[in-house]
């Protein structure tokens, strides 16, 4: 098992990493998901989820997640061959918290070296994003 804290992690970097290791069978927790970054223009990112989460219709979908977790766990289900069953089993080995569970407090956590690059001025976490959304969850 694998613990990554997400904080001050790329989001996109970080669910392309954890999808490619979750396709090799590893089963992964991250914690802090509400500390990962979006890079872009704030309000861009807002306008970009808000639109996702207003696509469909209210019955049927597609639903978009608000809490920060959803999110970046929807993130790595992008980047998963979903279709496909090695793809939904992967899925399965996926743990995603906000905060840092007891269980997980004294777990020894992974920092992923290419996720945190942050070049960049222009960002936004993802419980931002949860906030906008109307997450009761922060």
């Amino acid at each position: 098992m694998i613990v990554i804290d997400a904080e001050k992690h790329i989001a996109g970097r970080l669910a392309t990493t954890v999808a490619h290791q979750l396709l090799k069978g590893e089963t992964i927790v991250i914690v802090n998901a509400e500390k990962a970054v979006i890079t872009g223009d704030r309000y861009a990112i807002y306008e970009k989820y808000k639109s996702k989460r207003d696509r469909g219709y209210a019955h049927s979908g597609p639903f978009y997640p608000r809490r920060a977790d959803l999110i970046l766990k929807r993130m790595v289900r992008g980047m998963l061959p979903w279709d496909h069953p090695i793809g939904k089993a992967a899925y399965k080995k996926l743990k995603i918290y906000v905060g840092v569970p007891v269980e997980f407090a004294d777990a020894k956590m992974e920092k992923i070296a290419s996720a945190t690059k942050l070049n960049t001025e222009k960002y936004i976490f993802v419980g931002e994003v949860a906030e906008f959304l109307g997450s009761k969850v922060r």
